[in-house]
């Protein structure tokens, strides 16, 4: 059918269509039974090398940025750093030495002191108390402590007694640049460490009913939910049963050029260009030998041993993430075992397609130009200006729709093992970004997720730590080099040329902490 001559700007000839029914209208927030007023305490409990870190992070990071509720840890080995220094020997974690006792638990007092302070503030929500907390004396005098501000709490004790996952969280922790070991040598960093956890093993005590409220995270497979009600701590519960302290990683990549990137258009569903199907065989390329593949150097000869990984692939529904993922190898590797012991047959990368990851959608302004849009629709263009987190396409998507759809993504990828590659869009990939990243939120619309590029994410209990990897340049693209999904700079507003640039210096600042920026030249396979 020939398509009807009219202006570019009233014509889309690939539109990204969303159905009819409930999906067609914008996502609202849907709450619980919860106040503005309500506020969570949650007290960590475990031995060292459990994973209590890690868990606190995640769930403060889940909270603030899901759900908006202001959040903050209170971690007691921070406190101790500052009172005393870090590099502190196994001897000063010996409960039966009188001098040390009194500075841990002067480090102790010191941080639920100022997280009392903290939640009688008004506006905040929850507050997490990191520490071992290994008696209940201890316990009792942390919750006698805090009922005067009639907050909810939660004792959450995390206990590993499996030896190789325990071995692993003890690796793990000495060797992600935990600031008790930075610059130590790992070997001498974990026989401190397993020192260290011996003294506690001394004292340790189980909690139990006397405790109250509490959640017990056993090996990261049985948990026991003890007395715990209402809509912050329930959603707690729920997010905490997808989370694992095992390392994982995931991958991060927008579509190939489509048609619509190289016109300049917004949305729509169109396919790649030939330079986005170069991509998207590169792509498969390094899906296969590096998402795909296990690599270790033998110590004696320096050979290297490569062995196949099960690993994930995940897309949008659109047409131009299916595209890219066309080249991606399915092949079968045979009885994997997993973690609870079952066995099955793996199909690598074995495509997922997820509405949930489907760009941003533009409403009526779908298919346009910016340049189109600031022409046709200026008051709309100058609202998206002004806020770019909050401000909705009519009869389309904003940001914080998109966050509300990704919650369930996020669940996901923090429960899964395996690694996973997401070929999805910008709009998608700044919002993961800085979720794992550890930006604001209102940060996230200015994230510089670039075509051809690769971004490998791997949470720690300390952050997140990144790579880059180049595919294809702008150089081996040549003319038909564009991307369409920026607005030019000259028609952003100061403030937000001012927030793309904090995003900036953020991510650097991020990645030089972690000295995990390694933006590569295409890999040779």
């Amino acid at each position: 059918m020939t398509p009807p001559m009219t202006d570019s700007a009233d014509y889309n000839p690939t539109p990204h269509v969303i159905p009819e029914g409930d999906n067609a209208t914008p996502l609202e927030v849907v709450g619980g039974d919860c106040t503005a007023t309500e506020k969570l305490i949650i007290v960590m409990c475990g031995l060292p090398g459990t994973g209590k870190t890690h868990i606190a992070n995640r769930i403060a990071r889940y909270l603030s940025f899901f759900l908006a509720v202001e959040t903050k840890i209170f971690n007691v080995g921070e406190y101790r750093r500052k009172l005393f220094g870090a590099n502190l020997p196994a001897e000063f974690f010996d409960h039966t030495h009188e001098e040390f006792m009194a500075k841990r638990v002067q480090a102790c007092d010191s941080a639920l002191s100022d997280m009392i302070n903290f939640m009688q503030q008004d506006g905040v929500r929850v507050g997490v108390l990191d520490s071992t907390n290994s008696t209940q004396k201890r316990r009792s005098h942390i919750t006698e402590s805090l009922k005067f501000l009639h907050c909810k709490v939660i004792i959450m004790e995390v206990i590993c007694d499996k030896e190789e996952l325990l071995e692993h969280n003890i690796r793990t922790t000495v060797n992600m640049n935990t600031p008790d070991y930075r610059d130590v040598d790992p070997d001498a960093a974990a026989k401190d460490y397993n020192k260290r956890r011996e003294n506690y093993i001394n004292i340790y005590e189980a909690v139990d009913e006397r405790d109250g409220s509490h959640i017990k995270i056993i090996n990261n497979q049985t948990y026991i939910v003890h007395n715990v009600r209402g809509y912050l701590p329930q959603k707690v519960v729920h997010f905490v049963m997808n989370l694992h302290t095992l390392s994982r990683v995931f991958y991060l990549s927008r579509h190939g050029q489509s048609e619509y990137n190289l016109s300049g258009k917004i949305g729509g569903d169109s396919g790649l260009t030939e330079a986005g199907r170069e991509y998207a065989r590169r792509l498969a390329d390094f899906a296969h030998n590096v998402i795909g593949m296990d690599v270790e150097i033998d110590k004696e000869t320096g050979e290297e041993k490569r062995t196949p990984r099960p690993a994930r692939l995940w897309t949008s529904t659109l047409r131009r993430t299916k595209e890219t993922a066309q080249f991606i190898k399915h092949e079968k590797i045979s009885q994997f075992k997993w973690d609870n012991g079952d066995e099955a047959e793996w199909i690598q990368f074995q495509g997922r397609a997820r509405r949930n990851l489907d760009e941003l959608y533009a409403g009526v302004c779908d298919g346009l130009t910016y340049k189109e849009i600031a022409m046709k629709f200026p008051d709309e263009f100058s609202r998206r200006q002004e806020d770019k987190l909050t401000y909705r396409y009519p009869r389309g998507e904003s940001y914080m729709d998109i966050t509300l759809r990704l919650e369930p993504i996020i669940l996901d990828i923090e429960r899964t093992r395996e690694p996973i590659l997401i070929i999805a869009h910008q709009g998608i990939h700044r919002l993961l970004y800085a979720y794992f990243m550890g930006l604001p939120r209102e940060k996230a619309p200015y994230v510089s997720i670039p075509l051809n590029t690769v971004i490998e994410l791997t949470p720690t209990a300390y952050g997140c730590v990144e790579k880059r990897y180049l595919l294809l340049s702008k150089e081996e693209m040549m003319k038909d080099w564009s991307d369409g999904q920026d607005e030019p700079v000259t028609s952003m507003p100061m403030k937000d040329q001012e927030a793309a640039e904090d995003v900036r210096k953020i991510t650097e600042g991020i990645r030089l902490h972690a000295d995990s920026f390694d933006v590569m030249n295409p890999p040779s396979f």
